[in-house]
Parts: structure tokens; C-alpha cells; sequence
């Protein structure tokens, strides 16, 4: 199971599963953990195949899935303004899951490894990429 994991609006987490979707389509299945509602049904109608709102299915889920996308903030103890809970971050980062995290300057990190010239769109294509190498 692929979990996709975003908080305010769920705008980022909407375009890596309908990205993944296209990619795809139901060969995969795609579980939408939002730290908000609004999240959790941006990233549903986009196309997950399940969804859940909220610390517990975070925590839960973060040790069933085979693979967590998401913004690097995530794994951030208070990340997405202050969305991500210190247990979701530790229930996150301590995952078997292998991780796929896209870089972002709103939570005050810079990844160097990364070309300023990428935009989100580049980075999220970059992702789907990585998810198929990970599952061949």
C-alpha cells in the first residue's frame, strides 16, 4: 500500500495521486492520510482508493505501508504549520516504509541536492519515477 500524506488543503497530496493514478491506474492502491479534513478530501477526489483524517490513521497506517510520499515536512516534528504532530513525525520517520519526500522551502529546509530550477511539477514527476523503480 502506498500512503500519500499532506495537511492544509491537500493540494500537493491531490496532484502525487492523480499523478500516481495516470500512472497507474488501479494497479496500485493509494491510501490518503490528511492531517485535516480538507487534505483528506482534496487527496480523495483526486483518486485515492481510501482515505483517513487525523494523528491515530497516520500513526496506524505509517506501519502498513510499503511506501509514504509526501512533502519533507512530514517527518518534522510540528511541520505543515504545525500540522504534523511530534507522534506522527516519529510514527512517520520510524516507518519500514521506504519514504519519497519532495523538498519545500515552507518548512525552512533546504536540500542541497536539489536544483533550484525544479518546480513542484518537475519534483512530482521525479517522484512518480521513483515509486515505479521501487515497485519493479
Amino acid at each position: 500500500m502506498i500512503a500519500v500524506v499532506d495537511g492544509k488543503g491537500g493540494g500537493l497530496g491531490a496532484r502525487i495521486v492523480e499523478e500516481l493514478k495516470k500512472a497507474y491506474g488501479d494497479e496500485i492502491q493509494i491510501l490518503a492520510l490528511g492531517t485535516n479534513s480538507a487534505a483528506t478530501i482534496s487527496m480523495n477526489k483526486a483518486g485515492a482508493d481510501l482515505a483517513a483524517t487525523g494523528e491515530n490513521p497516520v500513526v496506524v497506517n505509517a506501519k502498513k505501508a510499503t511506501l509514504i510520499l509526501g512533502p519533507i515536512a512530514i517527518i518534522i516534528p510540528d511541520g505543515l504549520m504545525g500540522e504534523i504532530t511530534p507522534r506522527m513525525a516519529e510514527a512517520i520517520s520510524l516507518s519500514d516504509a521506504k519514504k519519497i519526500l519532495l523538498p519545500s522551502d515552507r518548512c525552512n529546509i533546504d536540500i542541497v541536492s536539489t536544483p533550484k530550477s525544479l518546480n513542484m511539477s518537475d519534483m512530482i514527476q521525479e517522484l512518480v519515477e521513483r515509486v515505479k523503480e521501487e515497485l519493479s
